[in-house]
């Protein structure tokens, strides 16, 4: 799984290896990934492999399917976590972090698929009672538009019409995607909006934790596209 360093990825990192899932882990910073390695080593019911990639560059993300491949030779869950933003008006917004973010939380996903979906066919035909899942933690702003949020918000729609797309093509061969779509939820990446948006106003991490896996508990007959989870209050469509 990618992003599995902190926050959201971490969190279902955490739950799956309670779980007993033997776990390939990534993230960009190799520090950060050791030390999360060390925390789920010291919690879980399977192995932990940590494998630090940059998500902007091809040959890494390649690497790591790889990697996870040779280790244990299937994928009963893949997770997409890693995921950039910026905050800036449509306008205002540079090319150069438009390209960033298309990379990360577009390409980088369409990559691992591409790359997992022999291995993960392969694992849902050993286990046709389970099958085998992507989940990917995309945005309620690939829903519905939020100001100063416009390419972040198209990278995750984007994310969101990739799993649609692996539903279309593999989940006959027992492989389905779920793109879980939340609001803010209560991590460092919206610490950029608690002046006006309280943390205990925000989706909690296990919230998440939680939808995520369920979706594993699903069987192949069940396919469910997307997750929309908001936060409570009178604009259910903002994040």
């Amino acid at each position: 799984m990618t992003g599995a360093s902190r926050g959201i990825g971490r969190g279902i990192a955490r739950r799956l290896g309670k779980a007993g899932y033997d776990l390939t882990i990534s993230a960009r910073e190799g520090t950060r990934l050791q030390q999360a390695a060390e925390e789920l080593s010291d919690i879980t019911g399977g192995s932990v492999h940590p494998v630090a990639a940059d998500m902007t560059a091809e040959k890494d993300v390649s690497r790591l399917v790889r990697a996870h491949d040779e280790r244990h030779g299937r994928l009963d869950v893949l997770v997409l976590g890693a995921g950039v933003g910026f905050s800036a008006p449509l306008a205002q917004t540079s090319k150069r972090r438009y390209d960033l973010q298309f990379d990360v939380n577009v390409r980088a996903a369409f990559v691992l698929v591409q790359e997992a979906l022999p291995l993960l066919r392969k694992t849902a035909a050993g286990r046709p009672e389970h099958g085998a899942k992507v989940i990917a933690l995309a945005s309620i702003t690939g829903l519905f538009a939020e100001p100063d949020l416009a390419v972040y918000g198209a990278t995750k729609a984007a994310l969101i019409s990739l799993c649609q797309s692996v539903n279309a093509e593999a989940s006959d061969d027992g492989v389905s995607a779920t793109a879980i779509c939340p609001g803010y939820v209560d991590t460092d990446m919206t610490a950029w909006v608690r002046d006006r948006i309280e943390p205990r106003r925000m989706i909690r991490v296990d919230d998440i934790v939680e939808m995520a896996l369920a979706v594993t508990k699903l069987s192949p007959c069940a396919v469910v596209p997307d997750i929309t989870v908001t936060r409570p209050g009178r604009q259910l469509g903002r994040a």
